[in-house]
């Protein structure tokens, strides 16, 4: 699903993965499939989150962009596609990931940047949705923060 999804991750790579399968299933099983970065930051499963992230750690050529491409299915409406484009857009929000000590805290780091980033544009991001779903679109907000960062790259 993640190679489809533009990941392309290596043979290698998904063998690796696979040894880390209850690793990474337990953490997904932790966090409810509806969890979403549009709710209260309270109800967000930041440990498990962690966790999750945590389990892609040092496996050779696997970074934010594969690992959060892999995750995003599982979780939509949870975890944003952290590739080079959106980590750069949430530099300019005053996070340094690599201030944190391990990668899924690096990880975490950035996905709470995100969650400040919905939460100012909430409004916004419901009514595009609306939009969207009566044209018969059914997107999350993170899907659609996503598509709109990476929008506004491509104009600049």
């Amino acid at each position: 699903m993640a190679n489809r999804g533009g990941a392309r991750i290596s043979a290698a790579q998904i063998a690796a993965l696979l040894e880390r399968r209850r690793q990474i299933e337990s953490a997904l099983l932790e966090i409810q499939a509806e969890a979403s970065l549009a709710r209260p930051a309270r109800s967000i499963p930041w440990a498990p989150l962690t966790r999750l992230f945590e389990a892609f750690a040092d496996v050779h050529g696997i970074g934010f962009s594969k690992m959060t491409k892999a995750l995003h299915r599982k979780r939509p409406a949870l975890i944003p596609i952290l590739d080079s484009v959106v980590q750069a857009y949430l530099a300019n929000d005053d996070v340094d990931p690599r201030l944190s000590e391990t990668f899924g805290d690096r990880a975490t780091a950035l996905v709470r940047s995100y969650k400040r980033d919905v939460d100012r544009n909430r409004a916004a991001l419901k009514q595009v949705q609306r939009e969207l779903a009566g044209s018969g679109y059914r997107l999350t907000e993170v899907r659609i923060l996503d598509i709109l960062i990476w929008s506004v790259s491509a104009a600049a």
